[in-house]
């Protein structure tokens, strides 16, 4: 594959891959950060890259490497030298055009909240196959092939995923 090759992917998927770093970061800054570092990487690893073998998948992979590389390296200098987190407001994103009503504005609002809040509880596990599946729109192989997973593990953990959001937001919803 050649680099005229990979920005024609990019072109392709970039904007499926862009959200679903967005989906793993959880704000723009670090997205940003981490969809330029998955280019790059993408850009070094061109001679391995086989565009007729879902390069999709193949870019999202990258990006989920680096996102966990880049959360070992935070637990590690936390272990080191612990710092205080700071609280951030869950801020949803995207113009709500089609909303009737400014109180069908802000309940929307706060159901997205709510729930990319319960989704972010979730461990890397169940919250990786969720975001691939829903983001992504990948499939159950295509995930099975990116986490390098069988299917049935990709399929029960979505099914775990589910159910724990659920029970999570039944919870809050008291």
């Amino acid at each position: 594959m050649d680099i005229d090759e990979l920005i024609e992917l990019v072109r392709l998927h970039g904007k499926s891959v862009y959200g679903f770093c967005y989906r793993l970061t959880g704000n723009k800054e670090d997205t940003d950060d981490l969809y330029q570092e998955a280019c790059l990487k993408a850009v070094e690893l061109l001679p391995k890259m086989d565009a007729s073998r879902n390069p999709k998948a193949y870019l999202i992979s990258i990006a989920i490497r680096l996102h966990r590389n880049h959360r070992r390296k935070l637990a590690w200098r936390r272990k080191i030298a612990p710092m205080a987190e700071l609280d951030e407001a869950a801020t949803p994103s995207g113009p709500l055009a089609s909303e009737a009503t400014p109180e069908d504005a802000v309940l929307s609002l706060e159901l997205r909240a709510s729930i990319e809040a319960a989704a972010h509880r979730l461990n890397d596990k169940l919250k990786l196959p969720l975001y691939l599946y829903y983001t992504a729109n990948m499939t159950v192989e295509e995930i099975a092939s990116v986490l390098s997973i069988p299917p049935g593990t990709v399929k029960s953990r979505l099914h775990k995923a589910r159910m724990t959001m659920r029970q999570v937001l039944e919870v809050d919803s008291l």
